[in-house]
């Protein structure tokens, strides 16, 4: 039990691009206290776990709990993370989260005339796929602006700068569905090394 809990911990650490020293940081406990409980070595009390989970940015009881089958997980509509952007803007997650997987899918909508900005590119390797359901949207991928209607796609590689504006009279809904790679800079060697 001790070696799959410090292996949860390791994963989400991973999955955070998290150094050991970071997440000891965060969570307010010592690397080597940390060190031994994702080794397995050490049984962590309830207040150390508290610290690493808050470190980690989950729940208490996601971290101890036993991992159930995820080859299926459900993400209710109440469940959904929906952010309202300065400018009108709405922007839902709809995807659920699953470890070590980059990939988000998105709905979002734009009031008319709303410019919801530009955006960094990620890093090489990063995708896009962009469906509208309603309205017009203007997706500008570098310097190239690209205007779809109801019902056009579109895909492009995510790593140059791209922007997302709503140019009709009307509301327009759009979703992406994004997989995102991580920097290669981010990655450290022993990251490969210590799983």
């Amino acid at each position: 039990m001790l070696v799959a809990l410090g292996r949860r911990i390791q994963g989400l650490r991973h999955d955070r691009d998290l150094t050991l020293q970071q997440l000891a940081e965060a969570a307010d406990v010592s690397v080597s206290m940390l060190s031994s409980v994702e080794r397995g070595q050490k049984a962590p009390t309830i207040v150390v776990l508290a610290r690493i989970a808050d470190g980690l940015g989950v729940p208490l009881a996601d971290l101890v709990a036993e991992p159930e089958d995820t080859r299926i997980i459900v993400r209710r509509a109440a469940d959904q993370d929906s952010v309202d952007e300065p400018g009108g803007w709405r922007r839902t997650i709809l995807s659920p989260v699953v470890p070590g997987v980059n990939f988000e899918w998105i709905r979002t909508t734009l009031p008319p005339y709303c410019d919801a900005g530009r955006f960094p590119a990620y890093a090489p390797g990063s995708h896009e796929y962009v469906v509208v359901e309603s309205g017009t949207l203007r997706l500008t991928i570098a310097d190239t602006p690209v205007d779809l209607n109801e019902g056009d796609s579109a895909y492009f590689a995510a790593d140059v700068t791209h922007a997302y504006a709503n140019t009709g009279s009307g509301p327009c809904t759009y979703y992406v569905a994004a997989l995102i790679m991580r920097a290669r800079a981010a990655q450290s060697r022993t990251r490969y090394t210590s799983r």
